[in-house]
């Protein structure tokens, strides 16, 4: 084992602090980096960059940082912002742990430069699919905005679905109301941004009553932070989503999780979760290896350490994300803000661990 080093080691941090980013998310990521950073028994300066979800931002800041003389970038939530990150992070041979961000395909080739803490889209979400079947909903509607984070979502969805029988239907944005009151569906799936135009779309929903049966799902976890509750309130609720903590925390992920509401003033979200776990991994990776570059990324294969939210492994998974290591997997949960109580979140499906 390396002897640990006594001057700050030099890590990059990518999240979206400003908008249109969801800097929401980008403020739980950081929070959960920086607890990390001080629990650390190794002694670590993180370089924050705002991405703002802005992918060429992303790429800019990578060789900034790089220039700097980082040991490894991490972080990052929006995944074409990631994707973008993970591509010039791979060009340049710096390693670049990915921390909540889920689209499959991070980089076009096969790399040792890039590890993902977040599960990949094509697990999570047919984990969201295998939830609305369990629930008795085999006619799904889906109000997607054509970008490829949103349309890999609607693949995954609708192959999944159509495994089992089901059927996946497309409904207009702006007219959402009308194509659902004519489609036969029992849900409808958010794809789309927010606040706009998630919280329009909502509103409508539940203003008509015509869909007063219909169950509205938002499997990318719009509802997960506050910004939510505070614009939709009632309305809100009841909306399931996936979160990546599991059933019962560990004292680990208990001790992590009173220490993030501290900092946050409020519930941390799973991607705080993510964030901590990003700098438990990489600070047993430095412990364990030291600070060069290249024996970082050769060190992912054999990560094996206890994080907030059980072991984590890196292994290739074939088929889904064999271009980078990936933890496979973080807990899945499909969960909802309580109609009874906005600020509690109601489990209501758990993926079986593999």
């Amino acid at each position: 084992m390396n002897t640990p080093p006594q001057s700050p080691i030099r890590i990059g941090a990518l999240a979206p602090l400003s908008k249109p980013g969801w800097d929401e998310a980008g403020r739980h990521l950081l929070a959960g980096l920086e607890l990390a950073v001080s629990d650390s028994d190794i002694p670590i300066e993180l370089l924050v960059r705002d991405t703002a979800a802005d992918p060429d931002k992303a790429a800019a800041a990578v060789d900034e940082l790089a220039d700097l003389g980082v040991a490894a970038i991490v972080g990052e939530y929006h995944s074409v912002v990631a994707r973008s990150a993970a591509a010039r992070a791979d060009a340049l041979g710096v390693p670049f742990l990915c921390s909540s961000a889920v689209l499959d395909t991070l980089t076009e080739q096969p790399t040792d430069w890039v590890a993902r803490i977040a599960p990949a889209q094509s697990h999570c979400w047919q984990v969201y699919a295998d939830f609305l079947l369990a629930a008795g909903h085999t006619r799904i509607a889906v109000a997607a905005q054509p970008t490829v984070y949103w349309a890999s979502g609607t693949r995954i969805l609708r192959a999944r679905l159509a495994s089992r029988g089901a059927t996946l239907v497309k409904v207009g944005i702006t007219a959402a109301c009308a194509g659902l009151a004519a489609s036969g569906a029992t849900a409808l799936l958010l794809l789309v941004g927010t606040p706009e135009p998630a919280v329009p779309i909502v509103k409508a929903v539940r203003a008509d009553p015509r869909l007063a049966d219909l169950l509205i799902g938002a499997p990318a976890g719009q509802p997960e932070f506050a910004e939510w509750a505070d614009l939709l309130g009632a309305e809100g609720t009841g909306i399931p989503f996936l979160s990546y903590l599991p059933d019962r925390l560990s004292p680990l992920g208990a001790r992590v999780d009173a220490a993030l509401r501290e900092r946050l003033a409020g519930a941390p979200s799973f991607v705080a979760f993510e964030g901590y776990d990003t700098i438990a991994v990489l600070g047993e990776i430095l412990r364990a290896h030291g600070t060069d570059r290249k024996t970082i990324a050769e060190a992912w294969p054999h990560v094996a350490l206890e994080g907030t939210r059980g072991p984590i492994r890196f292994s290739r998974v074939p088929g889904i994300s064999g271009s980078v290591w990936q933890w496979a997997w973080p807990p899945v949960q499909v969960v909802d803000r309580d109609p009874a109580d906005p600020s509690r979140i109601r489990v209501l499906y758990s993926a079986p661990r593999s």
